[in-house]
């Protein structure tokens, strides 16, 4: 760190680990750290976590930094921050601000069969009014689920996951626009609240804060944070991909910024809504079209759970570390990209963004780690090519795309997604999302989105 320098920090609370990077306002990084995020998992695939162990945990990453900045620059001082962070997740509040419940997991099963029970003009419009495909995914299935279990939602609101952190620490009650737009209460092509969808959970335009861009001014960290936080400014970044999709500055429209963490999501910048008849029709193919945390813009965002399945595929393979994964990428990696196997010899399935469970059929011995991870990428790379093909009907096909995200590190990831992604680059930045978010911290201050 340079003597003097301005600080902002960038907040990525991701599905499987959170994560804090510190950046001077030119972008040079000082110091990053990283937690697990603390689901709680249940039977089923069911996934939750509850609003202590989760503000807990943001508090112990922000402790570890501000140790690590004590010991590089003493008297260092962030003055801004801003909090990005997955969507679909968050928290019901009372009056006093407090979760009531706790926060599924996007990925939690819960809310399919009340998704199925939403009356039938809201099913019919759902995907064309709100973007999203109708499922166990979207927010407003979870409320659903919540509602039928009892939860009564009077004198309650609705705050994204970001937004309940940037509230619980000193932060004022909002709703950041690309966030909330993925929950299904919203019309896309109004901004607004979506009366039926309201009338169907039984809740009033009460039920969401005020809604801002990403950026907007929420207040300044309290004295809950290390001292080196407190009394920063506060934002929410937005949705995480999208903010890693600009942590480098705009991208171009004819592009697909992919990121690869636990979800893979392929996605596009739009001018403005495609309207009522291009989202149903992208809606059949699991693809949204949302909001962007550009003001003004919105996004086609394609998801695949391909990282859940590579996860999967490791630890069902006794691999837990580091080590063992850059040796089974290796081993991958010197097969070829069709394995040595006869073609049917594994099945995949379970890449779909509305399914995520690894199913593996091997009628073959000889099925090693490497070739069944070599398996689940070609998977991956034939859902991704239905994902392409479903949005080049509607836009022109992209001519270029980069590759990020987590696993976007191992050779044999980047191999198989060079042969479906047009003009693929890839970016060797390690936390994309945290350090988009540090760019939107720093506007905060009034400074341009510099990238180093």
């Amino acid at each position: 760190m340079r003597c003097g320098a301005t600080l902002v920090a960038g907040i990525d609370l991701g599905s499987t680990g959170m994560k804090v990077l510190v950046t001077e306002l030119d972008g040079r990084e000082v110091v990053t750290e990283q937690v697990h995020t603390p689901w709680r998992a249940g039977p089923g695939g069911t996934t939750e976590m509850d609003a202590e162990p989760l503000l807990r945990t943001v508090r112990r990453l922000l402790d570890a930094t501000a140790a690590r900045l004590s010991s590089t620059s003493p008297g260092a001082q962030v003055a801004s921050v801003a909090i990005s962070g997955m969507g679909e997740t968050g928290m019901l509040i009372d009056a006093g601000g407090h979760a009531v419940r706790s926060a599924f997991a996007w990925f939690d099963p819960r809310g399919a069969d009340q998704a199925a029970a939403f009356p039938a003009e809201v099913r019919a419009q759902f995907a064309g009014r709100t973007g999203l495909p109708l499922g166990a995914q979207v927010t407003v299935a979870k409320l659903a689920y919540l509602r039928d279990q009892g939860l009564r939602f009077q004198g309650l609101r609705w705050l994204n996951l970001p937004e309940f952190v940037a509230t619980s620490l000193g932060g004022e009650v909002l709703l950041e626009r690309s966030l909330t737009s993925r929950t299904g209460l919203v019309d896309q092509d109004t901004g607004a609240a979506w009366p039926a969808m309201l009338a169907a959970l039984g809740v009033d335009a009460a039920f969401l804060p005020e809604q801002v861009d990403a950026g907007a001014p929420f207040g300044r960290l309290g004295t809950s944070v290390p001292s080196v936080f407190s009394g920063a400014l506060v934002t929410v970044a937005g949705h995480d991909h999208l903010v890693a999709a600009e942590a480098d500055g705009a991208l171009p429209a004819d592009h697909y910024h992919v990121s690869m963490g636990t979800a893979e999501v392929l996605l596009r910048i739009i001018d403005e809504p495609l309207g009522f008849a291009a989202r149903a029709r992208l809606a059949d193919h699991l693809i949204n079209e949302v909001r962007h945390v550009v003001p003004g813009k919105h996004v086609l965002v394609a998801g695949v759970k391909t990282g859940l399945l590579l996860r999967r595929a490791l630890q069902a393979a006794g691999i837990h570390d580091r080590v063992g994964r850059d040796q089974l990428d290796a081993a991958a990696t010197s097969l070829p990209y069709e394995g040595l196997l006869a073609a049917d010899s594994i099945e995949v399935s379970g890449a779909r963004n509305d399914d995520g469970v690894l199913k593996l059929t091997l009628r073959t011995d000889g099925a090693n780690p490497a070739e069944i991870f070599g398996a689940v990428l070609r998977h991956s790379n034939a859902e991704i090519c239905r994902l392409i093909a479903a949005m080049d009907a509607e836009l022109r096909p992209a001519r270029t795309s980069t590759l990020t995200g987590g696993w976007a590190d191992m050779t044999s990831v980047r191999r198989a997604r060079a042969l479906v992604l047009p003009g693929m680059g890839t970016s060797q930045r390690q936390q994309e999302t945290a350090y988009g978010a540090s760019r939107f911290a720093a506007r905060l201050l009034g400074e341009p989105l510099l990238a180093h």
